[in-house]
């Protein structure tokens, strides 16, 4: 029996530059310039009705105007299972499916090798400059076939820059593919990093970034909500018995503390909060401006992946006060990113791209407390 299995996402596509004449109108007008950057950001968990389902409370310059001046490509399937982060990532950026790429899940078993494999893991690479953490053993090594990001640059005789961001290993390696560079987050010290496989020491720009320890500020201000709590009408209570307790946290309510008690990751409380989104968004502005991405002749990447949606997805379920909490300061961080690729490269001159990895689905005993 040949079973089918699909999944749908969103993908949004907002148009600074018209790629499309017509061939009459060819002879008469020029092709429009190239963009100077392409800006590709996959968020992670995101379901497709989360586009509407927050929309009376996003502001106009997040998801709105992506979906107002953009093109909104309602029916992006893959044929394949089980969707998760890294597969849906390679997906994304490679064209293909696990059969084809070779990223068969976030991990695998390995026949041959008669064990089990991490996606991005990579024995023969480290963290740059004699870091020992573990985290640094990553590289794309595991993905077989070629992404748009490695396109771009053989294009270009290596002259685009391709610069991947996320707060997962994988969601920031796979993207960036085998030419590019990447980075992600230590939550064992805090620090953005990378690996042996990109470069032997860290640039000058994320050392200083890292020195600002945004994380630590973070932990210490603690999350509390947005709005009031009474205005997140389209979520369950903030107290329901399947959510998931924070180190730190008496209860999994708001206001979340989030200074882990000692003897416990420090920093593993950044990833589950919004401020993993505005940690990364942050690292891509930093990245952006020192690497002088679309500044150049070519056309450079820019690959952002938002982790922390799938991390507080996890904790507190799709329906949670803070998944909506999530969604609403992530539409300021998209849009204060937008505003600042009008400045930094104009308005003509940057395509970007948003879409999920995958989605989720709700938690059994919500579902089952509504007879579903």
């Amino acid at each position: 029996m040949n079973l089918r299995v699909t999944r749908s996402f969103t993908t949004l596509l907002l148009f600074h530059s018209f790629f499309f004449s017509l061939p009459s109108a060819i002879a008469q007008n020029p092709p429009p310039a190239k963009p100077k950057l392409i800006v590709g950001i996959v968020v992670d968990q995101m379901r497709y009705d989360f586009l509407y389902r927050y929309a009376d409370q996003y502001g106009n310059g997040g998801f709105k105007r992506m979906m107002a001046g953009g093109f909104n490509a309602k029916n992006t399937q893959y044929s394949y299972f089980p969707t998760v982060t890294a597969a849906g990532h390679s997906a994304v950026y490679t064209g293909s499916v696990p059969a084809i790429h070779g990223i068969a899940g976030n991990d695998w078993f390995d026949p041959i090798r008669g064990k089990n494999v991490y996606c991005t893991e990579d024995s023969t690479a480290s963290a740059t400059d004699g870091n020992p953490t573990a985290a640094g053993r990553m590289s794309p090594r595991n993905l077989l076939v070629s992404t748009i990001t490695d396109q771009l640059r053989l294009s270009t005789n290596f002259r685009s820059k391709v610069v991947g961001v996320a707060i997962k290993d994988r969601g920031s390696i796979l993207p960036a593919g085998h030419a590019g560079t990447a980075y992600w987050f230590d939550s064992r010290n805090g620090a953005w990093i990378s690996s042996t496989y990109y470069m032997p020491k860290l640039p000058k720009w994320v050392n200083d970034f890292n020195a600002r320890n945004l994380p630590a500020q973070y932990l210490r201000e603690g999350w509390k909500p947005l709005l009031p709590l009474e205005q997140y009408t389209q979520s369950t209570p903030d107290d329901v018995p399947w959510e998931v307790k924070m180190a730190g946290d008496k209860k999994p309510v708001f206001p979340h503390e989030l200074a882990a008690p000692v003897g416990q990751e420090r920093y593993g409380n950044v990833a589950p909060t919004p401020f993993g989104n505005q940690l990364t968004k942050d690292f891509a502005l930093a990245a952006l401006k020192a690497e002088n991405l679309g500044k150049g002749t070519d056309t450079d990447f820019l690959a952002i992946s938002f982790s922390s949606p799938d991390y507080v997805g996890h904790a507190y379920g799709p329906n949670s006060v803070e998944i909506q909490d999530t969604y609403l300061r992530l539409d300021r961080d998209i849009a204060e990113l937008l505003t600042t690729l009008d400045g930094w490269v104009g308005k003509e001159n940057y395509l970007v791209f948003l879409s999920a990895d995958h989605g989720v689905v709700d938690v059994p005993e919500f579902a089952a407390s509504h007879n579903l």
